[in-house]
């Protein structure tokens, strides 16, 4: 199984030039394994109206979250995916979302389809798309997923979208720093069509921002605004006009509270050569993050965590942690989303989630409101 490149649409018009044919029309909206609502925010940067028919997700914490951010009301909400009955929704859902966990499971009987993923998350989101049957459906995951059993997983699932659920599939692996995100993340990106579908993947653009240009307390990038002490990015590639373009973030530049700092010896282990069985990494003040990990709040994750040593306005020359909102902001997510949660929930809702830029890159590439109703 191979993941290749002729699934970019690298001749076409570049996905931040495009416009929506229907922006006034509403996405009617479900989402599965919902997190922090990656795709209900990429909606909102793009101010395009959505109804939400459900969503779940089995964190409780996940839920104060996703209830303080968006508008649903607590009969569409399901926290197990197992007892939710998608049948009312048939035909009423026009995006359906999710990233459902995918355990390994057996490929016993070899059918390549719904039968050989029983006992696994995925079989309900396959249940679910089967059950609503949604225009559209986007399915992320981990790039692993992909090459898992030497792609048999993936061949699985993908048999399972076309033969049980009885959709057009497209997947490709892309990766955030490719959409105007500083943070390397690869995921295995699969796009159901009720009908067939002629679609590529929206083509890659030019990186313009580092990890520092997200960080609360960073004012010396060239996008920071000292009159206003704010900071305007546009991290979806197009041109910075000013405040008010659905792309844009605007960050408030704000002094970092003294518990995300290093103690003196937790800052030497973190840079420290590590032993034989846990290897840290001496790299610091990365210009792009390493993955954010529902983990990272971890002190000894210093292989995959993100530290930075800059904090001009407290005259500290250590090393801190990223903050839940700089780790939010590497997620796509605006200032403007309520973190309501504790440092710890909040690290891992950020590590748990779908990038917001890819997936508006998606919508775009997409034109979602070709797909969308009136009023």
């Amino acid at each position: 199984m191979q993941n290749t490149q002729d699934n970019i649409d690298s001749k076409g018009l570049l996905w931040t030039e495009r416009k929506f044919d229907y922006p006034d029309r509403t996405i009617r909206l479900g989402t599965s394994f919902s997190g922090i609502g990656a795709i209900e925010h990429a909606f909102q940067r793009l101010g395009i109206k959505t109804k939400i028919q459900f969503a779940g997700d089995i964190e409780p914490n996940c839920k104060t979250a996703y209830f303080a951010n968006y508008e649903i009301d607590e009969s569409r909400w399901h926290s197990d995916i197992h007892d939710f009955n998608a049948k009312p929704f048939r035909y009423q859902v026009d995006l359906f979302v999710g990233g459902a966990p995918c355990q390994a499971f057996s490929l016993v009987g070899a059918r390549r389809g719904f039968d050989d993923t029983r006992g696994t998350l995925f079989r309900e989101f396959a249940r679910v798309v089967k059950e609503c049957q949604p225009k559209v459906f986007i399915f992320e995951n981990v790039a692993g997923l992909f090459e898992h059993d030497g792609g048999r997983t993936w061949d699985v699932i993908k048999h399972t979208f076309e033969d049980y659920c009885g959709y057009d599939v497209h997947y490709q692996l892309l990766n955030s720093k490719n959409y105007g995100i500083p943070q390397h993340r690869e995921r295995l990106y699969c796009i159901g069509f009720r009908k067939k579908t002629h679609f590529l993947f929206p083509a890659p653009i030019d990186l313009k921002y580092r990890m520092y240009d997200f960080l609360e307390d960073w004012t010396e990038s060239k996008y920071y605004d000292a009159k206003s002490g704010k900071k305007f990015l546009s991290p979806t590639g197009n041109t910075i006009n000013g405040v008010g373009q659905f792309n844009e973030f605007v960050f408030d530049v704000n002094e970092v509270d003294d518990k995300y700092y290093l103690s003196e010896k937790v800052a030497k282990y973190v840079l420290a050569g590590g032993t034989k069985n846990f290897r840290t990494s001496t790299k610091t003040d990365l210009d792009i993050a390493r993955p954010l990990l529902q983990s990272m709040h971890k002190m000894h994750r210093a292989g995959v965590d993100n530290y930075v040593t800059y904090c001009k306005e407290k005259g500290v020359n250590g090393i801190r942690k990223l903050t839940p909102r700089e780790c939010m902001r590497l997620m796509g997510f605006k200032d403007s989303f309520k973190i309501v949660n504790r440092d710890t929930a909040a690290y891992q809702e950020a590590g748990n989630s779908i990038v917001v830029d890819v997936l508006i890159a998606i919508l775009k590439q997409l034109d979602i409101t070709k797909y969308g109703v009136e009023g």
